[in-house]
């Protein structure tokens, strides 16, 4: 079944970003960003870059979508050719790509440090959601209690096995999702290219937001938090030098006009508790921010916090109501 979240809605904005225009030949003017828009990740992303030369940006912008590019034959729900869609369809991967196995164990990564909350495996449970919300006259209470279980009986990731020879999914009918990370990783990716080519005043946006440096007046990137039930309107606005930004919400996706069932499932119930309005993150990397705000969405407060205090340079921040925000810092 095809991943539906092409109908995510958007949680992070550049509240006060590039100045940008087409990629075209000839010199950028100081302070000026070559600019990139269009789609990736089922989603509108943006590479802005700082640079003299505006034939050299071009190179650099096409170098990393070409890497862009690669990942999603990896790591897309869309795509019946990619290697997350092979390996749910069969079972097992052999001889994985290497970005995925080191993409795989980054989320048991997570998934240990956010005791369990944070679980690649939760793929069977978005298929049972989107096929129960999909049939006309659907139950608006969700799905039945036996089909749940069902579904909550193919989930957990002890039965994800990874190495660098085969990945092996050990239950029968289990699947994984990296949309709560893979947005992250390869912003990363994209950002190491770009760097790599010479670049220290850079911003990525993939959905996940990442700054190489500050801005080209040595400034910060400043980075809003969308409000999530107020499309166009900000929560908070933050600052970031070399850092990364990623907000998860429940009303990223719903399945039901309700908003009682979101995307983001707890792994040990089954359920998508509307626990806070938004969770933000901010981290050295975009794939530490991208998989902590999902697994911090279903965490309390004081989990959170415990986490938190335990990862340097690490902030979250729980949106509970308008106006009221727990913020909780490495």
């Amino acid at each position: 079944m095809q991943h539906r979240s092409l109908a995510r809605r958007r949680l992070i904005s550049i509240a006060a970003g590039v100045a940008g225009t087409a990629l075209a030949p000839g010199a950028a003017r100081a302070g000026e960003a070559v600019r990139w828009n269009g789609q990736a990740l089922g989603a509108q992303v943006s590479i802005g870059i700082f640079h003299p030369d505006r034939a050299a940006a071009g190179r650099l912008v096409r170098r990393a979508l070409g890497e862009v590019r690669r990942l999603e034959g990896l790591f897309s729900l869309y795509r019946p050719d990619s290697a997350i869609s092979e390996l749910n369809r069969t079972g097992a991967l052999a001889a994985p790509d290497p970005d995925m196995v080191r993409l795989l164990e980054a989320a048991l990564l997570f998934t240990s440090l956010t005791g369990g909350a944070f679980d690649p495996t939760v793929q069977p449970l978005w298929q049972l959601y989107a096929r129960h919300f999909s049939a006309e006259r659907a139950d608006p209470g969700g799905p039945p209690a036996a089909a749940l279980a069902t579904a909550l009986a193919k989930v957990g990731h002890h039965g994800l096995r990874v190495n660098r020879d085969r990945i092996v999914l050990a239950r029968h009918g289990a699947g994984v999702t990296l949309n709560g990370i893979a947005q992250g990783y390869i912003t990363d990716r994209v950002v190491e290219m770009l760097r790599g080519g010479g670049l220290s005043s850079t911003l990525v946006d993939m959905g996940e937001v990442r700054a190489i440096g500050a801005r080209p007046d040595g400034t910060p990137w400043q980075v809003g938090l969308a409000d999530p039930d107020r499309p166009g309107a900000l929560d908070a606005t933050v600052a970031i030098i070399d850092r990364a930004v990623a907000t998860s919400a429940g009303a990223g996706f719903r399945f039901d006009r309700a908003g009682r069932f979101t995307h983001l499932f707890d792994p040990r119930t089954g359920q998508s508790p509307s626990r806070y309005r938004s969770v933000s993150v901010i981290a050295p990397t975009a794939t530490e921010a991208d998989a902590l705000s999902t697994g911090f969405s279903l965490l309390e407060p004081h989990v959170v916090r415990e986490i938190v205090a335990a990862r340097p340079d690490v902030e979250a921040r729980l949106t509970i109501g308008r106006g009221e925000m727990l913020v909780y810092r490495g």
